[in-house]
């Protein structure tokens, strides 16, 4: 090839490459100019909020961990004298087991299991009422109340039956294991005895009348 030729050809070669460059691209521009890795800047970088539990929210509770509760497991039973027949009495003897059991036993022993939890009622919501002592012990002491009361103590009781059913009752007055037909009661009396009580009478069980 001669050096005129050679220079021809390469002028050639050189003037397409430049035409090339020049042609219009749809897109081809936009290419160039865009960063291969650039993202759009509409985008905002995702962030990593960590929330707060406010009140509204439920904090996420462990299975494996027992759910709090406030309320106390209870028994049921089919009736009272099962009730009864449960309570076990190896249990310590309290003051006011002891006082509510010898209250149940002077003024109800022989009566039907209804009317010794009745009495016990009565004894239980006095002591929350307000309007007589505080506790269970002072309630059965309390001067003028109950007959059997013997300077301020409530007299020794010999272990028998119906003292051991009467610590029965007792006990389930306290647990509250057994709805009295007299919850709400807070005065009783014989029915040999002819009071005008200016009351509501509540419940009428065995030889007792119940009242609030």
């Amino acid at each position: 090839m001669s050096l005129l030729h050679r220079a021809a050809t390469i002028a050639a070669i050189f003037a397409s490459i430049t035409g090339l460059a020049g042609a219009s691209t749809p897109g081809f521009a936009l290419q160039i100019n865009q960063p291969i890795n650039a993202q759009p800047t509409s985008m905002v970088p995702a962030v990593a909020v960590t929330q707060t539990p406010s009140d509204s929210q439920t904090p996420a509770v462990d299975p494996a961990d027992p759910a709090p509760s406030s309320e106390k497991p209870t028994t049921s039973y089919a009736s009272l004298a099962d009730a009864v027949a449960a309570q076990s009495d190896d249990d310590a003897r309290s003051d006011d087991l002891q006082c509510l059991a010898g209250a149940i036993y002077f003024e109800s022993k022989g009566e039907p299991l209804s009317g010794q939890l009745a009495v016990a009622e009565v004894i239980i919501n006095r002591s929350k009422s307000g309007r007589f002592p505080g506790s269970i012990c002072s309630v059965v002491t309390q001067p003028g109340q109950f007959s059997f009361v013997r300077g301020g103590h409530v007299p020794e009781i010999n272990a028998n039956r119906n003292y051991r059913t009467a610590l029965a009752v007792a006990r389930v007055a306290l647990a509250d294991a057994w709805d009295s037909p007299a919850s709400k009661a807070l005065f009783f009396h014989a029915r040999r005895v002819n009071a005008n009580f200016n009351r509501t009478q509540v419940a009428s069980i065995g030889n007792h009348i119940f009242y609030r």
